[in-house]
């Protein structure tokens, strides 16, 4: 089939722009530090991903405010008078951190995005145990989605998942491969090791 040469020469820029963006990097990168997420109440959150998941709370600041200039708005491109209250930062096993904010802010929106919302996003915990960890989840009232589901097909094959919430409504999941994934067998880049990182 042949292609117009309009759409031959986007196609020649799409591969080249890939080659490029795959050869570069950030340099000194190392990995994913910590995610941050906002929430309705810092310490109830901390409360939350100590006492029911297991994390250890490291450390908390703030708070942050400028009253008269634009500072808020230049680092963290939020309204020139927002007010982060607290930032407390919680470590979960051996991946990476998660960053708690609680905010003040004009026009702040309450509503959390779906998944399927541009901006959606969950929190995915590896367990040794998925059986054991929902029915643990459940015996201590979180709310949980329908599973825990195997993935028997595909690249993911070997997985199981279970979908979970924070008691403000953050979307958050467990996911286990005891056993590896299917694409491991040929892949040069793994996603996740289990093993306890060297000390």
């Amino acid at each position: 089939m042949k292609l117009p040469k309009r759409a031959t020469s986007a196609l020649v820029v799409l591969a080249l722009s890939s080659t490029i963006a795959s050869a570069d990097s950030i340099p000194g990168l190392r990995g994913h530090d910590h995610t941050g997420i906002t929430v309705p109440d810092v310490k109830a959150a901390i409360a939350f991903f100590t006492e029911v998941i297991g994390c250890k709370h490291a450390m908390s600041f703030g708070p942050f405010s400028d009253d008269k200039g634009t500072f808020m708005q230049d680092v963290v491109n939020v309204h020139p008078r927002a007010k982060i209250d607290e930032i407390s930062m919680v470590r979960c096993g051996y991946g990476s951190n998660i960053e708690l904010f609680q905010y003040e802010a004009p026009e702040q929106a309450t509503t959390l995005p779906k998944n399927s919302d541009i901006g959606g996003h969950h929190i995915a915990l590896y367990v040794d145990d998925i059986d054991k960890a929902a029915a643990y989840l459940k015996s201590k009232g979180v709310k949980t989605m329908q599973g825990p589901i195997p993935v028997n097909e595909g690249p993911a094959a070997g997985q199981s998942i279970l979908y979970f919430f924070a008691p403000w409504g953050l979307q958050m999941e467990l996911i286990s491969y005891p056993k590896g994934m299917a694409y491991e067998k040929s892949a040069t880049t793994l996603l996740w090791s289990t093993t306890e990182p060297q000390k």
